[in-house]
């Protein structure tokens, strides 16, 4: 590497004066001549207008490059940051104005990017810079908010009130809450807060135009130092104040009351609930925002990758995590909502991005409120703590329930008439997205109850629009909302939320599921427990008021499902054999437990402290019967009720705290006949339509393989077989056809279920490779692969919802009395040339296929 300013290695001879000018003339000539001026203009392509807009300007070699307006009316603001623990998350731009900028560079290639907000196609393109060059870059809309009656804000920001200015004009931001306050040690008034920014604050809002607007103060506290020693607490947003806040926290309740004491309502959102006192913030202000779309979700690569608290196994099965890549992350923040909403509180949604600290562009994630009459800085904030709004970071979703927008409140009752029909709510949905949607979903009280499988129509604008009308059936008490999910390049991925719609039924209090409500418990009992030596004691007396109210709580009644799905024990030995894949093999918790043996939830938390589940298991290839208790799919839930656990395998594989695969052996099988066999309720079968119900079963063990056999009211019979091979498992289903006619065009569906399987649970698209009969999926964490092949095959596929992949085979024909297999397997792989391995297997199932051919 050569440096301008390197000695040079040789004798250096005292030269001419005259000499030294002319050389230093000619380096001269050779510096401007090796720079270029860029000069760069930006229009609306509808309007030819100039706009403010967001400019990356990187050169091949990987460095960014700046740009000042040129205009003396016009602004430009650097924007360097990049992550503590991913440098590889860095975002570096040049906030413009809406004025002619220019960037002086060396000569060369460059990569240009200019963004302008959420509604606006990106515009990249290459540039060979060899001379002066102008250019006008044109934005084009895919979509419009605001002429829909919808507004944006972003209430994390960490920018200047005179940065913001242009932010939110080149963001389309219309409300900005910049914390201008910022304290991070306890005892210590916002006002002189460690992180502050500016000293002097404008009076009252800042108005930008008529509708972007800022108001300059707010605050955060973000406690890290108690009592001049570290302990992390954790964050509270106080936004739209109108004097400084005159409290120390914590405590927290005299600084919230004192907050509520002005004139104008302030709104409190919550950062981040898996800060470790988070949990003790909706018992102090039950109606705070929550930001659904936090700062850690960036448009760069995702940096925070280890949390501050345990995510539990309900919403990661099997062992729970504290440690996750982007989807993780946002499953967990989206389900410690869920946990809350479902214990009464209100909590809208909110976005916020911490620019001005984190490697993300203002309103990334952002927040649109619906305003039908225009835009309006006090009616705003009124629609955002009413909860008439939707998150998103990348997809827009307008939808009514019953022409309401979000927010609403629906109440019925059904007491005073037996007769009486549940009320069915009718949903209307559209969603909007730069890039097709993936699936969306309808959650009634945080379970995905309806997939939403959008038509992605593609507009002129290049935008793709999907229309949605479904009723939906809430039973109790509670809530409902929409969500809808966006894959990008790379496997990132953004989502649009609605706020939730509310349901009360017969006056009955909205109540948690029993994990839920020992989850929080757990939190607070922590909490108090690692603060007790350090908080002051009007501080821990607000955590043990949480925790009285967490456990005060009512549940769900979940005594008919139980009572539904649940198979009670043979005799001890039943129990015992049981019981150790439940809680060593499958790390079932206590609610899961009951679900699939019918013990109560005391017997059932018992038996998970006796057997202890937090042992490791030995990284070896095991297969087990699946217990049940615990939904095998993660989403498309309605595509699976009730599910039948005698068709389904558990395959751990040879990898330390992997999980495990549950593979429906058979999840279905079609015949001339209709479909003649589905292991759970969804679409009518051949015998739900004649009213024949078939009975449980369940798997033989002997010697290492698992068997099972049933006889179906019209005599066919079809068995499966499951052994373990070296890197994973054969499997084989042969058919018998005991009826006095052929069966033809016989295909079976093989489901591998993933969401169990640690590094490939994710509901979406996991890189694969397909061929005629074999699929293998990409762990989304490493070179791990689960592998998959069916012979004769049908077809290949996958369904990302679920998540799961398929090999599903199909039978030859069978003539009465005669019988016919097919025969498949899955396997694990660890390395780098997975297209080896495949045709290992290959030859293998070829070689296998051929013996029983001859045989």
């Amino acid at each position: 590497m050569t440096f301008m300013n390197s000695a040079p290695r040789f004798l250096v001879t005292r030269l001419p004066d005259s000499f030294v000018i002319v050389l230093g003339c000619l380096i001269s000539c050779v510096a401007a001549a090796s720079e270029v001026e860029l000069t760069l203009k930006v229009v609306d392509a509808e309007t030819n207008r100039p706009v403010a807009s967001r400019v990356v300007l990187q050169s091949e070699d990987g460095q960014y490059f700046f740009f000042e307006s040129i205009d003396s009316s016009g602004t430009s603001e650097r924007y360097e940051k990049r992550n503590w623990n991913n440098h590889n998350a860095a975002e570096f731009y040049t906030t413009l104005s809406a004025h002619p900028a220019r960037s002086t560079l060396p000569t060369g290639t460059y990569h240009l990017t200019v963004f302008r907000g959420k509604e606006y196609h990106a515009h990249s393109e290459r540039l060979q810079l060899d001379e002066e060059t102008s250019l006008t870059v044109t934005l084009k809309r895919w979509i419009n908010l605001a002429d829909r009656g919808w507004y944006s804000g972003d209430t994390h920001l960490h920018r200047t009130i005179e940065e913001l200015k242009t932010v939110l004009l080149a963001e389309d931001l219309n409300v900005a809450f910049p914390l201008t306050h910022w304290v991070t040690h306890s005892d210590t008034l916002p006002s002189a807060g460690d992180k502050n920014q500016q000293t002097k604050l404008p009076d009252g809002l800042v108005e930008v135009d008529e509708r972007h607007v800022i108001w300059p103060l707010n605050t955060e506290y973000e406690i890290f130092r108690v009592a001049n020693q570290p302990h992390s607490l954790g964050a509270l947003f106080i936004l739209g104040q109108e004097e400084p806040l005159t409290k120390p926290v914590p405590p927290w309740r005299p600084m919230i009351e004192s907050a509520n004491q002005g004139e104008l309502p302030v709104l409190f959102d919550m950062d981040k609930l898996d800060w470790p006192f988070a949990m003790v913030l909706p018992t102090l202000v039950p109606e705070s925002l929550y930001e659904l779309a936090n700062n850690h979700m960036w448009r760069t690569e995702f940096g925070f990758r280890n949390w501050n608290t345990a995510a539990p196994r309900e919403m990661f099965p099997p062992y729970g995590r504290k440690i996750g890549g982007e989807r993780e992350w946002i499953d967990y923040t989206m389900g410690m909502y869920y946990a809350l909403l479902n214990c009464g509180f209100r909590l809208p949604p909110s976005a916020g991005t911490a620019n001005g600290v984190h490697p993300v562009p203002a309103g990334f994630g952002r927040v649109y409120v619906y305003q039908p009459e225009g835009f309006d800085y006090s009616e705003w904030k009124k629609g955002l703590q009413a909860g008439r709004s939707f998150v998103t970071t990348g997809p827009m979703v307008f939808a009514t329930a019953d022409g309401h927008p979000p927010g609403h409140h629906f109440s019925w009752s059904t007491d005073s008439d037996p007769q009486k029909q549940q009320p069915s709510i009718p949903l209307s949905i559209e969603v909007c997205s730069e890039k097709p949607v993936l699936y969306g979903e309808v959650l009634i009280n945080g379970r995905p109850e309806h997939l939403l499988r959008g038509q992605n129509q593609q507009l002129p604008n290049g935008s793709f629009r999907s229309l949605i009308e479904l009723p939906i059936e809430p039973i109790r008490s509670g809530w409902f909302a929409i969500r809808f999910w966006e894959q990008r390049e790379q496997g990132r991925i953004r989502f649009a939320h609605t706020a939730p719609w509310y349901v009360s039924v017969n006056d009955e209090p909205v109540r948690p599921l029993e994990h839920e409500r020992a989850y929080l418990v757990r939190r607070m009992e922590e909490e108090i427990a690692r603060s007790e030596s350090v908080l002051p004691a009007d501080a821990l007396a607000e955590y043990r008021q949480a925790l009285e109210f967490y456990q005060s709580l009512p549940v769900v009644d979940d005594s008919l499902s139980v009572k539904k799905t649940s198979r009670p024990f043979k005799d001890e030995a039943d129990r015992n054999r049981w019981l150790k894949t439940m809680v060593l093999d499958h790390h079932f918790s206590a609610t899961e437990i009951r679900q699939a043996t019918g013990m109560t939830i005391e017997e059932a938390q018992e038996a998970v402290e006796e057997l202890d589940s937090d042992q490791p298991l030995q990284a070896v290839v095991k297969i087990r019967p699946f217990p049940g208790g615990r939904h095998p799919r993660s989403g498309f839930l309605e595509g699976a009720i009730d599910p039948q656990r005698e068709t389904k395998v558990s395959i751990f594989p040879p990898w330390e705290n992997g999980g495990y695969v549950v593979v429906d052996v058979p999840e279905a099988i079609f015949s001339n006949l209709g479909l003649t066999y589905l292991a759970h309720t969804h679409i009518p079968t051949i015998w739900d339509e004649q009213q024949k119900q078939l009975p449980q079963l369940e798997w033989i063990e002997t010697d290492g393989e698992l068997l099972s056999e049933r006889t179906l009211p019209n005599g066919i019979t079809f068995s499966s077989s499951v052994a373990k091979e070296d890197t994973g498992t054969r499997i084989k289903i042969s058919l018998t056809n005991r009826t006095e006619n052929p069966l033809t065009g016989m295909r079976v569906q093989v489901c591998t279920m993933l969401s169990a399987a640690v590094g490939f649970d994710r509901q979406q698209p996991l890189e694969s490779i397909e061929r005629e009969s074999m699929i293998a999926v990409r762990s989304s964490t490493g070179n791990r692969w689960i592998l998959t092949d069916w012979r004769p095959n049908h077809r290949v596929w996958s369904n990302p919802p679920v998540p799961c992949i398929h090999s599903d085979p199909k039978f030859p024909d069978c003539p009465p009395g005669e019988t016919v297999s097919v025969e498949g397997g899955l396997w694990f792989y660890e390395g780098d040339d997975v297209d080896l391995e495949m045709d290992r297997l290959s030859e293998r199932m070829e070689s296998t296929a051929s013996s029983s051919a001859g045989n």
